[in-house]
């Protein structure tokens, strides 16, 4: 009997490892990717690219979600996480859901509402929009309402589905698991924009809430070893594994370079400007322009930097797996002990005067043409 990638001749048996894997693999025997695999069964437009205008992606009605939606992959998301791009036209509302991993929701466009719901029937419902961010309470039942009767709404969540259904592999444990959380679920203060300011260190300092009603005031503390006049804050939404940040790049300045394990999915709050990416010992570098609606997220250690050409305080945001209260990983630990300590000192970020010249000359041109003044300090043009 020949088996799939054998075939015999005079010799004997020969096998073609190849074709033998994708036998096996096309018969379920190896190499299964059970989110792959239920994406294909979704009928759901995807998007995989670098970098993405989520305001601009298309969008089908999705039967599971009773609404218009689309899935997007970014290039740097790694194995943990996705983003649902959910659109409400006017009036309309979304299926109740209730699912086993963790959502964190920021509105892109649009006005409305949410009602969260836990296993004893408590609920709690606010209203959000443009520039909100709110979190789902880890298995509660929730829906959302657009309640404007002209306008559409736009919303993109970061989900943690891709590694919870990689890990089980069995969809109805994801969507139909009844078990609760109640210490996820919060109070009404948590849905009605308040919260509670948890000081530790710069660029460790949190707040912990299940709702921010907009991120473009939210007061934000200063993170000067980030680069300079920054300013960060780090959010923990519903007691999630979900990390979320805001950080704040003053007229006239940039960020340092730092790199990082990926799936930090970069959002664009205000203010508009540009990234630089490279890969350590790359010679040129890979750009990214950004403004409210794109976003990216860098690859795996590839170093970033970002800077800001608005006439304005730019603000961004950044949601990943593994947060400040609940890191996940080792590597993600580490991260947050070390992401402000420059490469010399054992840690990921590359102070100005360590950097590419040409980092700095560019970023002259850019608000040059702006009509802006660079207010950077002079340590940023050192090296030669």
């Amino acid at each position: 009997m020949t088996v799939p990638g054998e075939r015999r001749t005079e010799a004997g048996v020969e096998r073609d490892p190849d074709a033998a894997i994708a036998a096996a693999a096309k018969e379920g025997k190896l190499l299964v990717q059970p989110y792959a695999d239920w994406v294909r069964r979704q009928g759901l437009p995807v998007v995989e690219s670098f970098a993405v205008d989520l305001l601009g992606v298309e969008t089908e009605k999705w039967d599971r979600l009773g609404a218009r939606a689309a899935l997007v992959h970014l290039v740097g998301r790694g194995d943990w996480t996705n983003i649902v791009v959910v659109e409400l036209e006017p009036g309309a509302e979304t299926d109740v859901q209730r699912h086993l991993y963790e959502e964190v929701v920021y509105v892109l466009a649009g006005h409305g509402s949410t009602v969260v719901e836990d296993a004893r029937g408590r609920q709690h419902s606010f209203e959000w929009g443009p520039r909100s961010l709110f979190a789902l309470p880890l298995n509660c039942r929730y829906r959302h309402y657009n309640t404007s009767g002209s306008e559409a709404v736009r919303l993109a969540s970061v989900t943690s589905l891709p590694v919870v259904l990689n890990a089980f592999h069995q969809e109805a444990f994801v969507f139909d698991n009844t078990w609760d959380f109640p210490e996820r679920f919060g109070d009404d203060r948590d849905f009605a924009g308040g919260g509670r300011f948890v000081g530790v260190a710069p660029g460790r300092h949190m707040w912990e809430t299940n709702f921010v009603a907009d991120l473009a005031g939210f007061e934000l503390p200063s993170w000067a070893a980030r680069g300079a006049g920054s300013r960060n804050l780090k959010f923990v939404l519903a007691d999630s594994t979900m990390h979320a940040h805001v950080s704040e790049m003053p007229v006239g300045t940039y960020k340092k370079g730092h790199r990082h394990r990926p799936d930090f999915h970069v959002f664009t709050v205000t203010g508009h400007g540009y990234s630089l990416l490279w890969y350590e010992g790359e010679e040129d570098f890979t750009r990214i322009d950004w403004r409210h609606g794109v976003v990216y997220a860098p690859a795996d250690q590839q170093f970033h930097q970002h800077f800001n050409t608005a006439e304005q305080p730019t603000r961004y945001l950044a949601v990943a797996y593994g947060g400040l209260r609940y890191p996940f990983t080792e590597e993600r630990y580490r991260h947050f002990l070390g992401v402000d300590k420059s490469l010399s000192e054992g840690g990921r970020q590359i102070d100005y005067a360590d950097e590419d010249p040409r980092i700095r000359l560019l970023y002259e041109e850019e608000l040059a043409r702006e009509g802006l003044t660079c207010a950077m300090p002079p340590a940023a043009a050192a090296r030669s």
